[in-house]
């Protein structure tokens, strides 16, 4: 595989998908979002991109592992138990597959994103 496979976050062009929470998920709120998938594998499993909201409230139930880092803006995670946990510029950390609960977009939020999905159960 030659170098210029290798996906550069900084100089990437992937177009932005715009879209919203559905309807029925949306605590509070207009959490408009984007995201720009720069990398998927061939079998889908696994993506990387930059994904951005504007405030909101939408509740969250995560089939993946995702490792996030937040690049700007302020977020609160809560779960279903009635925790919480505030997300800043410079946080990093993992989402668990099986987390539920909800994403709450203080000020406009960006992060970079990489996502596992592992196969569907047989």
């Amino acid at each position: 595989m030659p170098i210029d496979q290798i996906i550069d976050f900084a100089t990437a062009t992937s177009p932005a998908e715009h879209y919203r929470p559905a309807a029925e998920k949306i605590l509070k709120g207009d959490p408009a979002q984007n995201v720009r998938n720069h990398y998927s594998s061939p079998d889908e499993q696994f993506s990387a991109g930059v994904w951005e909201a504007e405030p909101g409230h939408w509740t969250i139930s995560y089939s993946e592992y995702e490792y996030c880092e937040i690049l700007e803006g302020e977020s609160v995670l809560h779960d279903n138990q009635g925790n919480s946990r505030t997300l800043k510029a410079g946080d990093r950390f993992v989402i668990p597959a099986g987390f539920t609960g909800s994403w709450e977009v203080i000020t406009r939020t960006r992060k970079n994103y990489v996502i596992f999905q592992p196969p569907a159960a047989i």
